[in-house]
C-alpha cells in the first residue's frame, strides 16, 4: 500500500527526516532546510532515478526531528546515519566519515591533524572514558580536540592559518632538518633546534587556546590578524584570511545537536499526558521518543515519580527537565536505588543545556499537533 504523503503534517522547518518501512526499520535519513519542501520532492509523479523510485514505493511512515538551523541538522543527519546505517544511505555510513576535527597529536613534538569521532569507542558503548577518536597519522587526546567542522574548506583553511600562525610543524614525520617550510617562515624550525622544545610547547598551548575560542574571541583573533597582514602590505595573504572568517562566522552558527563532551544526558520535556525525551549520548543526539505518560496532572509530583521509576536502575549522567518539584529527594533516591551513582538533575534557564531542552519542547509541540490532527 502506497504511502499517503500529507505535506500540511510536516512543518516548514529544518531538520532531519528518517524514512521507515513497512516493518518499521529506518530505510533512509536526510536533511532539509525546509523539511515539508524536501519531503514533498519524494512524491513527484516522475521521479529521476530508479533508486528514488524504489525509495518512494518503500516508504510506509515518516519521522521527523526539528532542530534550531541547518548546521545542527547537518551533524544530526551525519550521526543517525552512522547509528542505524539505513539501506538508501551510503557516503556517510563508515564510523570514520562526515565532519572532522582538528585536534594535537600526543607527540612529544605535537601536531595539528585531521581527525574523525569514533562512534564504536564511544562512552556509552564501552563503558568508560573519553569518546572514541581516529586521527589522520597519529593519535589524539580527547582534551585537545576541537570541533566538528561541517565546513571542510574552512577546516583546512583554519589549519593551515594555525600552523602558519604558530610556527607548527605540518609533517607527518618529524625530520632531522628543517625543510621548505622553515625556509618560506612558515614552520619554527623545532625539528633542528632553531627553538627549543619548551618554546614549541608553549607556541601549541597559544594555538590551542586559539582553537578553543567558540565564538567571537577566534574571529576576533583572524580580524587582528588580518589588520597586521595589511599593515604590512601582504594584501594577498589579508584577503585570504579574510575569506576565511567570513567562512568561520557562516560556520559558527549555535549548534547543540553535537558536542565534543563524554557526558551522557537525556532531555525530557514534560506536558500534561506526554514526555518527549532526547537522548544524548557523548555530546550527540541519538534518538527521540514522545509518548503517553502513565500518571498525568498539572503539579510537578508526576514528573518526579516517573524519573524515579524510569531512571532507579539505569540513568545517564545528567537529566535536564523543563520541570520536577523536589530535585533533591529524586537525586536522593537515585542514587540510593542504582548502585550508589550520583546523577545531575538540571531545569535550565540559559545556554547549551537550555537549547536542548528548547529543541525538546519545539519537537513535543510538533508531534502533539500531529496527534490532535489524526485524532
Amino acid at each position: 500500500m502506497a504511502f499517503d504523503f500529507n505535506p500540511r503534517m510536516y512543518p516548514e522547518q529544518p531538520g532531519c527526516y528518517l524514512m521507515k518501512n513497512a516493518e518499521g526499520k529506518i530505510i533512509y535519513i536526510g536533511k532539509a532546510k525546509n523539511l515539508r519542501n524536501r519531503l514533498r520532492s519524494y512524491f513527484r509523479k516522475e521521479l529521476p532515478t530508479p533508486k528514488l523510485q524504489q525509495l518512494s514505493a518503500d516508504i510506509a511512515d515518516i519521522e521527523v526531528v526539528l532542530v534550531a538551523n541547518e548546521t545542527e541538522s547537518l551533524l544530526l543527519e551525519n550521526n543517525l546515519i552512522k547509528l542505524h546505517k539505513p539501506k538508501y544511505n551510503s557516503a556517510l555510513k563508515r564510523d570514520n566519515s562526515g565532519y572532522a576535527y582538528l585536534g594535537f597529536t600526543d607527540e612529544p613534538i605535537p601536531r595539528l591533524a585531521i581527525l574523525f569521532r569514533n562512534r564504536k569507542a564511544m562512552k556509552s558503548d564501552s563503558g568508560g572514558g573519553a569518546p572514541g577518536s581516529i586521527l589522520l597519522g597519529g593519535k589524539v587526546s580527547a582534551s585537545q580536540r576541537f570541533g566538528p567542522y561541517p565546513n571542510g574548506k574552512f577546516r583546512n583553511a583554519l589549519q593551515e592559518f594555525v600552523n602558519e600562525h604558530y610556527g607548527l610543524r605540518s609533517c607527518q614525520h618529524l625530520p632531522r632538518r628543517v625543510c621548505l617550510y622553515y625556509h618560506l617562515g612558515k614552520c619554527s624550525g623545532v625539528c633542528e633546534g632553531m627553538i627549543s622544545k619548551e618554546e614549541y610547547l608553549a607556541d601549541v598551548a597559544r594555538a590551542s587556546a586559539l582553537l578553543s575560542n567558540r565564538d567571537n574571541e577566534l574571529i576576533a583573533e583572524l580580524e587582528d590578524e588580518m589588520t597586521r597582514l595589511a599593515e604590512r602590505l601582504e594584501y594577498e595573504k589579508a584577503a585570504r584570511l579574510m575569506a576565511q572568517i567570513r567562512s568561520l562566522q557562516k560556520l559558527l552558527v549555535k549548534q547543540v545537536a553535537d558536542r565534543d563532551t563524554v557526558t551522557d544526558q537525556d532531555v525530557l520535556f514534560f506536558g500534561e499526558d506526554h514526555v518527549m525525551l532526547t537522548c544524548l549520548r557523548s555530546g550527540m543526539i541519538r534518538s527521540m521518543e514522545f509518548f503517553p505518560l502513565d500518571e498525568t496532572g498539572t503539579d510537578a509530583g508526576y514528573v518526579d515519580r516517573f524519573l524515579i521509576k524510569r531512571y532507579l536502575q539505569e540513568r545517564p549522567d545528567e537529566l535536564i527537565v523543563n520541570r520536577i518539584q523536589d530535585v533533591a529527594a529524586v537525586r536522593k533516591t537515585l542514587r540510593r536505588g542504582g548502585g550508589g551513582k550520583p546523577v545531575g538533575i538540571t531545569v535550565p534557564k540559559r545556554g547549551a543545556k537550555f537549547e536542548l531542552l528548547e529543541i525538546c519542547r519545539q519537537n513535543y509541540e510538533y508531534r502533539a499537533r500531529q496527534l490532535c490532527e489524526k485524532i
